[in-house]
């Protein structure tokens, strides 16, 4: 297993909740990592990636200003705080190893994904 995501669960409205994704050395090194989540019956869609540095980051429309992504290299673990929940945020999260350094929005340049792990707000 190359990544491993964690820290979902049920959650209400308003609150918050802290996903992180260890990887291998290998798959983490020099690349930037980013989240993507799933709801029932709908396509897998961009969240947030971060730069292999830490530098940049991009969000999707849908979560600017209540997700944050975060990185530590050290112990290659990748983080995504979300505040402000909402029932729409309701999907399976994955984590994802991009292919190059820099933070993408596109699937297909990702060469690794972890199992997803499950996040469900209720209203």
């Amino acid at each position: 297993v190359q990544l491993q995501a964690s820290g979902g669960g049920l959650v209400q409205a308003g609150g918050s909740l802290r996903l992180s994704c260890a990887a291998s050395r290998r798959t983490f090194s020099n690349n930037a990592m980013s989240w993507f989540r799933q709801a029932p019956g709908k396509e897998r869609e961009f969240v947030s990636s971060i730069a292999w540095s830490g530098s940049s980051t991009h969000y999707a429309d849908s979560v600017k200003g209540r997700f944050t992504i975060s990185r530590d290299n050290a112990k290659n673990t990748v983080f995504l705080q979300m505040n402000s929940l909402k029932p729409e945020d309701t999907a399976v999260y994955f984590c994802a190893a991009a292919l190059g350094a820099a933070p993408t929005t596109t699937p297909e340049l990702h060469r690794y994904w972890g199992q997803g792990t499950q996040v469900t707000v209720s209203s």
